[in-house]
């Protein structure tokens, strides 16, 4: 469907800011939004492209009372050629329609949702910073608009596109994070919506974090709802263990969401030396296998991280550290082979680089 565009003189544009490296995550976003509306009668329509702005919903929209919502995370990076660069859009649109699916909602085509990207990325292109480290963070999301109240799928929906420049996960450096493994609280449970990422799923775990770091831990381990001993994942990401240099990390199931970061990872290993294995992993097995040295390093994937070391896990009140509290050799490697892969550094003989023209 044609796009109307509704564009802001140049002066009203915002300036960009001087220092990338600097960018908090999620907090400056750029001067334009996509919107597309759907209803029952007409599928969707009136895609458009305008400033970015508040909305404008009903009190009773369906979104606020019974969570018909779900969303994506993405980045786009600039390589040295000064191209636009996607990482596997494609599984990102699949998953945003996995998504739509197991919440009721409406599929977006993926050539569409490509398409659409594509052209608000074209018109924010100067919003891509093309430091090492830094990107432009975009964010796809889809949301019940009819108002009434009622338990009911809405007939009405809003899917809008914003996005933000980002600066570098860890500021810091690339050093590992703190786990806290949680014994009283689940993320998500056998059959319900853990392998579709709807707000609902992270609303469920705020108080879980919070209470990690009151104790002075960065993240949540999750384990199985059921026996609370299967490892699952660990705050909004993947999780792996390297044990007896092999790469484990729990197999894909209704309570873990298919990170398209951990199934890189996955894909990946081989080529780079190491054995890929999808297992359960009690939490037995991991803190034995800390002490023990056979679980040599501990890290998280995911898209706003890329790979995320880990360093000390407290399970139980004890805690274990993990490869002397640094980065370990895999972690590195990982990290270095995907960011070069994704902006362009490294050959891309996998096709995962989408160039948008």
């Amino acid at each position: 469907m044609k796009i109307n565009k509704t564009l802001l003189p140049a002066e009203k544009l915002k300036p960009l800011f001087e220092n990338p490296l600097n960018l908090k995550f999620g907090k400056n976003f750029t001067d334009y939004m996509f919107t597309m509306i759907y209803d029952e009668s007409k599928g969707w329509h009136s895609p458009e492209i305008k400033p970015y702005q508040s909305l404008v919903l009903d009190p009773a929209a369906l979104v606020f009372h019974y969570g018909q919502e779900i969303f994506e995370g993405q980045k786009a990076y600039k390589s040295k050629e000064n191209e636009i660069l996607l990482f596997r859009p494609d599984e990102n649109a699949k998953r945003f329609n996995y998504s739509m699916k197991r919440m009721f909602m409406p599929e977006i085509p993926v050539e569409d949702f490509l398409y659409y990207e594509g052209e608000l990325l074209k018109l924010e292109e100067r919003w891509i910073p093309n430091q090492k480290g830094t990107s432009l963070y975009i964010r796809p999301t889809a949301i019940a608009t009819e108002p009434g109240l009622g338990v009911k799928p809405s007939r009405q929906y809003l899917f809008f596109i914003i996005m933000c420049p980002v600066g570098p996960y860890f500021s810091s450096g690339f050093n590992p994070v703190s786990l806290w493994v949680s014994r009283e609280y689940s993320r998500a449970a056998e059959g319900g919506t853990g392998d579709a990422k709807t707000g609902g799923n992270y609303g469920a775990s705020l108080a879980a974090t919070g209470a990690a770091l009151k104790k002075g831990y960065n993240q949540v381990l999750w384990l199985d709802s059921k026996e609370h001993r299967y490892i699952e994942e660990v705050g909004a990401m993947n999780i792996f263990f390297i044990i007896d240099n092999k790469l484990v990390t729990p197999p894909l199931t209704s309570t873990i969401l298919p990170g398209i970061t951990r199934k890189s990872v996955l894909e990946i290993a081989p080529d780079l030396g190491i054995e890929p294995v999808e297992r359960a992993i009690a939490i037995e097995e991991v803190v034995e296998g800390i002490e023990s040295g056979k679980v040599a390093e501990v890290f998280a994937a995911g898209t706003a991280a890329i790979i995320c070391p880990v360093g000390k896990m407290n399970y139980n009140e004890k805690e274990y550290i993990i490869n002397n509290n640094e980065t370990g050799p895999w972690a590195h490697k990982l990290f270095d082979t995907l960011t070069g892969i994704q902006y362009g550094e490294l050959e891309d003989k996998y096709g995962w680089v989408h160039k948008v023209i």
